[in-house]
């Protein structure tokens, strides 16, 4: 199930790390897990983590471990625990958050009652569907499915106006495809993708069998054939990067002039209830508008049903009987990500009622594990990495003093979100009936849905979070200048209050830095310390940025993770800013709290020391084959290992604190280091 209405936000992704030992250990350093045989100033990564990533097993119900996915697993533990301990309570009140909670978590689990009901709760969707008889109607049951939860070809969000940052916005996006990506479409050269190429069809001629489609394999192709004519129309990954170019605000007057002027806009409109709350959209991608509101006229009205079918079956099939859960876990887990097995039963439970419920369960969660002593430990954290930026930038060689001056006051402007919300969400409106697991599922997609179009209109809602607490992530939004920082990765080995404090600057205290940085990287530093889109940059100071930044990209450019496949340096740029800048901040943050004390050599290293091997350990991490090929197409982060070792290279921290020279493979002379912040 797919959830729409998520407000657009810059989120950095901390994706794929370390296992971490439950052992104590003094210095915080991993050293069970070290192999000496590999220099650190030629691969640290492998230097500090060599045994782990020479015995580790990826779980069979992954596509990668590390130790975000051993904080997930960590989390889910806590939250199973949790919502097990109210379906144990049968007397909750029925209108109580933790009697819905218990309901949805009961319902997902009593897998006889989903067997008996074959396609049976999908009847209405699929009759809805089978209804339209117009292009009307087509465009307006388009806007209902992507209230449900279902990916069509209009993505809706709920955001403020990037140029007005003090109003929220209605912006839309590309989407609807089945498959992780449009190279997956049209790249016809790539074996491996023809291969998930052919195993889509199957999957839908699959899911339209057990739908008891009269021609599946037909259904199938057409199916196909629509969706390669929206991938050929969408837009890269790289291009939707581009804040300024996906930044296209078009009066609801002239929607029809700019984008089509046979499209039932104001159908959609009416179905999104946003009719006369909006007087424009925000449109990410015209191209790609124009070209799918043609195909909504060229393409038979029958084969647009088919689709339909395939994107609401395919969103609901993990909530269906074991035939569904099967073939959508085959191609999706299976044959996309290289997963050999699905996750439990419990696993996928746990993730209905985070899903739907998430700030709810996310109190209960923060009320078990998350101390204040935390909360105030990392706000010191934060205090040391902003001070060290604001005197880094103060300090820059290379930016001009107007530049600088705007530069300093974004910073100042910065808040800091830790561990969970001051206000909780409130989920009294939405409904949930025992024994209706899809219906409830819909629901909750509705409830979302409503609440983000119900800010249309009112203040911009700072309080708000992006994330809940127990997830294993942090983020920086530019329309909000935020970072966030949610409890469940406050842990080993990101934040861990009992190791020095050199590990834990290397490692939490890069990822505070890595968020910061995001407010100005290659896109977030066209925004102000409002949230505006705004050029405050001198031209002189923009052109020395992007010379440094695009020495990163061809750094990264140059790292291949699987033979014959590179790392995309325009599409990963953001996160190597953010993790170069970071960790160089970090650096300088853990300076200052040393203050004028020497660190204490301890297992043989110096606080220096430490402290990069604190940043490489929790980068630590194993992926399939399948996964890192999907990643590389999607994802806006280079994999872990140069994420690990490729900003070392730019810090002379590290160069001084491990002795490089010339020859070793993570040397590069001072003039060549790219160093932003």
């Amino acid at each position: 199930m797919k959830t729409i209405f998520w407000g657009v936000v810059l989120v950095t992704m901390l994706t794929g790390c370390a296992e971490w030992s439950p052992s104590p250990i003094q210095s915080g350093v991993d050293l069970q897990w070290m192999n000496t045989a590999v220099r650190p100033q030629d691969d640290l990564y492998r230097h500090v983590s060599g045994k782990w990533l020479e015995t580790a097993v990826i779980p069979e119900d992954r596509a990668r471990y590390g130790a975000f996915d051993q904080l997930r697993d960590q989390s889910e533990a806590r939250l199973r625990s949790i919502i097990e301990s109210l379906v144990d309570q049968p007397d909750l009140d029925p209108e109580s958050e933790a009697r819905k909670m218990a309901d949805l978590y009961r319902d997902f689990m009593d897998e006889p009652t989903l067997e008996t009901g074959g396609m049976t709760p999908l009847t209405e969707e699929l009759s809805r569907i089978d209804g339209v008889q117009s292009h009307e109607a087509l465009i307006g049951l388009m806007g209902y499915l992507a209230t449900v939860g279902i990916s069509v070809p209009i993505e809706p969000s709920v955001a403020p106006d990037a140029r007005e940052a003090t109003r929220y916005a209605v912006y839309i996006s590309q989407g609807g495809l089945g498959m992780p990506d449009r190279e997956y479409y049209l790249n016809t050269t790539d074996p491996r993708l023809t291969h998930i190429r052919e195993a889509y069809q199957r999957y839908l001629e699959t899911l339209f069998t057990l739908a008891h489609e009269s021609a599946p394999a037909l259904s199938a192709q057409k199916v196909l054939s629509l969706e390669t004519a929206l991938a050929q129309a969408q837009w890269t990954k790289v291009e939707n990067r581009d804040s300024i170019k996906t930044y296209n605000k078009i009066s609801v007057a002239e929607l029809d002039a700019q984008i089509s002027p046979d499209f039932a806009w104001a159908t959609w409109q009416t179905t999104m209830e946003i009719n006369g709350r909006v007087n424009a959209l925000i449109v990410r991608q015209p191209s790609y508008f124009k070209a799918m509101a043609t195909l909504t006229r060229s393409v038979p009205l029958e084969d647009w049903k088919t689709y339909l079918r395939s994107r609401l079956l395919d969103a609901y099939a993990p909530y269906l009987n074991a035939d569904f859960v099967n073939a959508q876990f085959q191609f999706h887990g299976k044959t996309v990500r290289g997963i050999p097995e699905n996750r439990p039963r419990w696993k996928r439970g746990v993730a209905v009622v985070d899903t739907s419920m998430g700030e709810a369960l996310g109190h209960l969660y923060v009320d078990q594990v998350f101390p204040e002593s935390s909360k105030l430990r990392m706000q010191t954290l934060v205090d040391n990495l902003l001070t060290a930026y604001r005197q880094s930038i103060e300090t820059l060689p290379w930016m001009s003093l107007a530049t600088r001056q705007e530069a300093l006051r974004k910073l100042a402007a910065l808040n800091t979100k830790i561990g969970y919300p001051n206000r909780w969400r409130d989920y009294s409106a939405l409904v949930i009936r025992p024994g209706e697991l899809l219906g409830n599922l819909m629901r909750a997609s509705q409830f979302e849905t409503r609440r983000q179009i119900n800010k249309l209109g009112e203040p911009i809602d700072r309080e708000e979070w992006g994330m809940t607490p127990q997830t294993v992530n942090a983020y920086y939004s530019a329309r909000l200048n935020e970072i966030v920082f949610p409890a469940a990765i406050l842990q080993p080995p990101f934040f861990n209050p009992e190791a020095d404090d050199s590990v834990n600057y290397g490692a939490i205290g890069a990822v505070i830095g890595h968020e910061i940085s995001h407010a100005f990287d290659d896109q977030g530093s066209q925004s102000d310390g409002q949230g505006n889109l705004r050029n405050w940059w001198s031209d002189e100071d923009r052109q020395q940025f992007s010379k440094r930044t695009h020495a990163l990209v061809e750094q990264y450019d140059a790292y291949s993770p699987l033979p014959g496949y590179f790392v995309n340096g325009e599409l990963t740029l953001g996160e190597n800013i953010a993790d170069n800048s970071g960790l160089a901040i970090a650096f300088k943050a853990y300076h200052l709290a040393l203050g004028e004390e020497s660190a204490p050599v301890i297992d043989g290293m110096d606080g220096n020391q430490r402290f990069y091997c604190g940043w490489v350990q929790a980068w630590r991490s194993r992926v399939r084959d399948a996964e890192v090929l999907r990643l590389l197409k999607v994802d806006p982060h280079a994999p872990a290992a140069f994420r690990a070792n490729g900003p070392l290279v730019n810090q002379p921290g590290f160069q001084e604190a491990f002795g490089t020279k010339p020859g070793d493979l993570l040397y590069r002379a001072p003039d060549q280091q790219v160093i932003l912040w």
